[in-house]
């Protein structure tokens, strides 16, 4: 990563909306198993492996460079001061040194915002577990990274066999940057391509690629922009068909008597989970078979996801029923949507996301997950116009912006707003799909990888969801202003799992025919 790469806005906005109280990174909170002859030193071994792959993941050694007085997005820059020690920490735990002691401290350290002097990811490493069990705690900044790519650093991290596989060392080369004529020639030629081909706009748009200067001062910043203005004009007319259909099809639907129906049940209502949260968190993660949850699934006629879903809005349900503070009408959640396409491992954020009711006003949970089934299902159409409008959306670039968004949001975050501003939706629900196979790190056994995601303003709880082998990890995050020990939500899960397969038992009279 020798030349700056410009963040887009959306991965920018991650930057631009974290404030004290609420830090823009996800992470994982992994448990290793380490082997019985095990004699080695387990940190430095994982830090010598993450050290001799760092080429392969150049985001891992990337620093943010800020534009001058913030007028534009920062860019990504090689770190020429890396230091892997700044990064990988040794950690201890107090005792009884075990994964809820390990739980509380991840909470803990998951509150703290990470350095943007140097490149934005930690890794810390818990030894001295029970029964040989070794933690690690990572946190990457949102800015880097969602949910697909965290998936492609997985893959980076890992290996398939406890022996480590052998990694080809970095090639040396690097791209030496443009001068003046050059611009200006390739500038041309730019123009020259665009014009030469009319009739095929939206493929001239597409691949249209006007030279930049790469540089950090402001009038190549300003020549970079306006570059990007004349890319982003050309697109937006190339794609033009397409967004007006997504926009036909937004208004057809907002235009249906039975879409208005679903908007109305997407209106989230008040509750204790949405309100300004502090700069501390609490975190909490539990397991549930995989196979169960699909078979579940299958039975009830839906993905795994409305299962995913069912279980977040039993649990909220339980919990607020607790507290006598059930709303009478459906908690929502918001749902990301990856837009990454199959084999696309580019460190940067590819989602958008819908909003879907969880049918919490619902006590029967067979009746529930079949309401959760039909609202995603109405959910997803009503979503699904606006996929082609995202990538014309998401990288909207204006001078200027970075510091005013920077000021709203702090201004939001100090001012309560979100105390008494209706929530755009109750919680945060996302599913990441994981490997099925063994993984293991320097020659340990990985068992768990519970995700830590984002608590926000007005969205105090985070539920996501980790597949890996035959189980299903959540990890729950939360503001501990809101919820001070999020344990007691995370107990609540395998009940509620229960209770769901209960519901789909086949008759007791139908196991003793299949008996017989």
């Amino acid at each position: 990563m020798a030349d700056g790469k410009k963040l887009s806005s959306l991965d920018a906005s991650f930057l631009y909306l974290e404030t004290p109280e609420m830090p823009m990174h996800v992470g994982s909170m992994a448990i290793f198993r380490l082997p019985d002859d095990y004699k080695g030193d387990f940190f430095e071994d994982f830090k010598a492996m993450i050290l001799s792959r760092l080429h392969i993941a150049p985001i891992l050694k990337a620093r943010l460079e800020k534009a001058p007085l913030d007028i534009d997005h920062p860019s990504w820059v090689e770190d020429d001061q890396f230091d892997i020690d700044r990064h990988i920490f040794r950690a201890s735990l107090p005792q009884p040194r075990d994964r809820a002691t390990l739980e509380r401290i991840v909470g803990w350290m998951h509150a703290k915002p990470l350095n943007r002097a140097r490149p934005l990811w930690e890794f810390y490493v818990f030894e001295g577990m029970k029964d040989n069990e070794v933690g690690l705690y990572s946190k990457m900044h949102h800015a880097a990274i969602d949910g697909g790519a965290g998936a492609a650093l997985t893959n980076m991290i890992y290996d398939i066999s406890p022996i480590p596989r052998k990694v080809d060392p970095p090639t040396a080369g690097s791209k030496p940057g443009q001068e003046p004529r050059d611009i200006a020639a390739n500038l041309l030629d730019s123009y020259q391509q665009l014009f030469s081909q009319p009739l095929d706009a939206s493929q001239a748009a597409k691949n249209l690629q006007l030279p930049r200067t790469g540089k950090s001062d402001i009038g190549s910043i300003l020549f970079d922009n306006a570059m990007y203005q004349i890319e982003s004009a050309v697109r937006f007319a190339g794609n033009m068909p397409t967004v007006l259909k997504s926009v036909s099809d937004v208004l057809g639907k907002v235009a249906d008597p039975k879409s208005r129906e679903s908007l109305a049940s997407m209106v989230s209502p008040p509750t204790m989970l949405n309100k300004t949260i502090s700069s501390e968190r609490s975190f909490a993660g539990v397991s549930i078979p995989l196979s169960r949850a699909k078979a579940l699934a299958k039975r009830a006629g839906g993905k795994l996801n409305d299962v995913v879903l069912a279980l977040a809005s039993g649990v909220v349900r339980r919990y607020l029923l607790q507290y006598g503070t059930l709303p009478a009408k459906s908690l929502t959640a918001a749902v990301p949507i990856s837009l990454r396409e199959e084999g696309n491992t580019e460190a940067n954020n590819q989602v958008f996301g819908m909003i879907c009711a969880i049918a919490t006003n619902l006590e029967d949970p067979k009746a529930r997950l079949e309401a959760i089934i039909a609202q995603s299902t109405k959910s997803k159409e009503m979503s699904h116009p606006l996929r082609a409008l995202m990538p014309q959306v998401s990288n909207i670039s204006m001078l200027g912006a970075p510091i005013m968004v920077q000021i709203l949001a702090l201004l939001y975050s100090r001012s309560n707003l979100s105390d008494v501003l209706p929530p755009a939706a109750n919680i945060t629900v996302s599913n990441v799909p994981g490997p099925r196979q063994t993984l293991y790190a320097a020659g340990a056994e990985l068992l768990h990888i519970f995700p830590v995601s984002i608590s926000t303003h007005g969205q105090a709880l985070n539920i996501t969801v980790q597949s890996y082998r035959d189980q299903l990890d959540f990890g729950f995050i939360v503001g501990a202003n809101i919820i001070p020990h999020v344990q007691v939500m995370c107990d609540m899960l395998p009940e509620e799992f229960a209770a769901l397969e209960a519901a789909y038992a086949p008759p007791a009279a139908d196991i003793k025919g299949a008996a017989e």
